[in-house]
Order: structure tokens, then sequence, then C-alpha cells
């Protein structure tokens, strides 16, 4: 493997930063907020599962 000048390896990573798309603060906002309603909607999920396997034990067992 090579070495590489530590002057060099800078200027590639500043070159490689420059290729960076980075998102827009819209798409920053967007995403956020599809997370937030994917997180919630994942949870109500989950509870209403629990909720449902718990009414099946207890009819069950008691």
């Amino acid at each position: 493997m090579a070495k590489t000048n530590p002057i060099t390896f800078l200027q590639q990573v500043r070159t490689e930063v420059g290729k960076v798309v980075w998102p827009t603060r819209r798409e920053v906002l967007l995403t956020t907020i599809m997370v937030f309603i994917m997180a919630a909607l994942t949870a109500t999920f989950f509870s209403l599962v629990d909720l449902g396997i718990r009414a099946g034990l207890r009819a069950i067992l008691g």
C-alpha cells in the first residue's frame, strides 16, 4: 500500500467533500417528519399487537 503525503491526503479529502450533494433544509425537514410518522405508526401497531396477545393469553389462562 502506497503512503500518501499528509498534504496530498487533505487535498483529496477536500476534493471528495466538494462532491457531496448536501440535502436542502426542506428535504431534511420532510424526511424527519416522515421518520416521526413511521415511528408513531410502528409503535401503534406493536401496541395493538401486544394488546391482542395479552387479551388472548388472558382468555386462555384466565
